[in-house]
């Protein structure tokens, strides 16, 4: 019995599978409801297939051969409804929208020859614009829906306004019976309403003419812009000379060849020891307070050693040694201070490309709608009082970098000198020790050194972090006690404002307990009358559709009523011409023929049997005549070949007997 069971709800499961898929169907699109078991299947797989196909379903990838997909569909196989059923499902709002607007978009083919009639011609091309029209009101209403308004709000808003309307009505019509009651008052009138016009005339010039004014100041400003640019530009072809823009290209590869070769080769250098120093920090063991009280005696004793080398230089003062100093730090100061005009030159670059970014970014999206800068008049005049101190910084700055051009060739050639002086004293040196016997004493002099000048650098820095800690802390005391002053009344107010908001609140969730139940009641009642329309409507929809088709029953009964009745009227008729023309005189010579065909092909029939056997015999005798005079020909062909054949062999031989 189980095993009967299985059976029966493995044939049933594909036709449920089916009616499962053609329900959701049926919710995206309500006219595919239906019971499948009432339509063929051939029927059900082509309305399915062309749903999804206006769905624009896509099989997966192993059944894209479209018969296999309509097989699987016909059979109810799982692999071909699974997929179907899961993309549905995922996107049932979407799909009802596809479906509703297919009713409208999708386009009726109509034959080429049929459009060649005007009347058809014109009808599908106003079919055309309606359906142009239909896609435009539906993206006007997919705005609305997705602008935020809705239909409560806006009606609330067309009430308000009819209400201001009704009361301006009621007020005009006081004013119109307190006027009427007053000499001339259609003269009045008319002068009332000539006011009225010149006042909006008056308006609309005034609006022009502040609009000329700002067309006019922006004018003026592009114009000032112009000449200030036209300025500049003369006075570079003024300062134009060969010799000067030669030094100035000079002075600028200088300065991106130092800063390239020199500069920031050091400052890549120092990111990769710092970055391989944290790479080194973070690879290894997290330390303890042991290893960090190690680290720092490790550090003091370095520090002790430094200082007593330093001790130790001190004491011994060489009067070479003194000299070598002095040119040491003159050419030390001179690098810091080349470094520190390069850092100054690369900040300036860097502040001058954010600035012209800015620039691009503010005019990009000043640009009005007909390409020109839409400037109102308080941030035009900003904008003005920013750009002429703009223009004086700017002024400032390019004279302070021709100055510091200028002290920088300077610099570079006392550089140049000093370094070769450097050189030659270095060499002094170097013989000289060779000579006592010392080499490499200056080398360690000069690390000594370096490492001093290091420690002087850092604990100029400790000592500087801490000033400018100090500092900050003294500046975050003064401004909390600032805010707090000023925070001071606005705490006052705040509580009054916490207060208010308190009492506010309640009221509020007491109006709002009150709607919510008011709206629950009118909610129930809504609800409640919905059901008994929608149960009064389905009820009349069956009502009228029992009506129907009881009206076209009765139609056919008395349609047929009528037809047999006059079948009898023709039938009981003493008219022969009369009964002729009835249906049973009409099928009862239609047999009589039948029969007497029958007949006939019943004689012929066994006519072609008595004459079957001889027919045969005549049919094979004259394949045997065809088969001989087949041969006969044949054998003529190969006479004919055969005597050709000699007749040339013969004139042959005489050719040869000639010679």
């Amino acid at each position: 019995m189980q095993s009967q069971l299985l059976r029966f709800h493995a044939r049933n499961e594909p036709m449920q599978l089916l009616q499962i898929l053609n329900d959701v169907l049926a919710e995206i699109d309500p006219k595919q409801a239906m019971d499948i078991r009432e339509e063929m299947p051939e029927q059900t797989v082509k309305r399915m297939s062309s749903l999804l196909g206006m769905l624009k379903y896509k099989p997966p990838g192993n059944l894209s051969d479209v018969s296999s997909f309509r097989q699987g569909l016909v059979t109810g196989s799982k692999p071909v409804v699974h997929p179907i059923l899961h993309w549905l499902l995922q996107k049932v709002p979407e799909l009802k929208k596809r479906v509703y607007l297919a009713r409208f978009l999708v386009k009726l083919e109509v034959p080429a020859e049929f459009l060649q009639d005007d009347i058809i011609n014109d009808t599908y091309h106003q079919y055309e614009e309606l359906v142009e029209g239909f896609k435009t009101y539906h993206k006007e209403r997919e705005h609305l829906r997705s602008s935020g308004f809705s239909t409560a709000e806006i009606r609330r808003d067309i009430n308000a306004m009819e209400e201001e309307k009704d009361q301006l009505l009621k007020r005009v019509e006081r004013l119109k019976r307190r006027v009427e009651s007053v000499s001339n008052h259609q003269r009045m009138l008319e002068q009332a309403r000539q006011l009225r016009v010149e006042k909006e005339r008056e308006e609309s010039l005034t609006h022009q003419k502040q609009e000329q004014k700002n067309q006019l100041f922006q004018a003026e400003q592009r114009l000032l812009r112009l000449q200030q640019q036209l300025k500049d530009l003369r006075q570079a072809a003024a300062d134009a000379h060969p010799e000067s823009l030669m030094k100035r290209l000079e002075e600028e590869i200088k300065i991106n060849s130092y800063m390239v070769t020199e500069k920031l080769p050091k400052e890549l250098e120092g990111l990769r020891r710092t970055v391989q120093y944290m790479q080194k920090v973070s690879s290894e063991p997290a330390m303890g307070q042991a290893d960090l009280q190690d680290m720092e005696g490790k550090i003091k004793e370095v520090d002790s050693q430094i200082n007593q080398l330093i001790e130790k230089k001190m004491m011994r003062n060489d009067p070479m040694d003194d000299k070598l100093t002095l040119y040491r730090q003159q050419a030390s100061i001179i690098i810091r201070k080349k470094e520190s005009k390069a850092e100054e030159l690369q900040e300036a670059r860097e502040e001058l490309a954010a600035a012209e970014r800015e620039l691009k970014q503010r005019s990009s999206q000043g640009q009005g709608s007909n390409g020109e800068e839409v400037i109102r008049g308080d941030e035009l005049k900003r904008l003005v009082a920013k750009l002429r101190s703009k223009g004086t910084t700017y002024k400032k700055k390019r004279q302070e970098i021709a100055e510091l051009r200028a002290e920088y060739g300077v610099l570079q050639r006392t550089e140049e000198i000093l370094r070769q002086r450097h050189d030659a004293v270095q060499q002094k040196l170097q013989t000289v020790e060779a000579q006592k016997g010392i080499s490499g004493y200056s080398d360690t002099q000069e690390e000594l050194e370096r490492v001093s000048a290091i420690k002087s650098d850092l604990d100029e820095k400790k000592g500087r972090t801490l000033d400018d800690m100090s500092e900050m802390v003294k500046k975050l005391n003064s401004m909390i006690v600032e805010k707090k002053s000023a925070l001071a009344p606005i705490i006052k107010e705040l509580r009054s404002l916490r207060q208010r908001r308190a009492e506010l609140n309640q009221e509020y969730e007491e109006k709002k307990a009150q709607y919510e139940s008011c709206a629950a009641g009118l909610e129930s009642n809504r609800s409640k009358l919905e059901q008994e329309v929608k149960a009064l409507r389905e009820e009349m929809a069956q009502k009228e559709n029992r009506y129907h088709y009881i009206n076209s029953v009765s139609e056919i009964i008395e349609m047929q009523i009528q037809r047999a009745a006059e079948e009898m009227k023709a039938y009981v008729s003493s008219d022969p011409q009369e009964k002729k023309k009835t249906i049973r005189e009409v099928y009862m010579k239609n047999i009589a023929e039948q029969e007497l065909l029958g007949k006939k092909l019943r004689e012929e029939q066994k006519v072609v049997r008595e004459n079957h056997s001889a027919n045969m015999e005549q049919m094979k005798m004259w394949r045997d005549l065809e088969q001989l005079m087949e041969c006969k020909r044949q054998c003529f062909i190969k006479a004919q070949n055969q005597v050709s054949i000699g007749q040339v062999i013969q004139e042959g031989g005489e050719d040869r007997l000639v010679l």
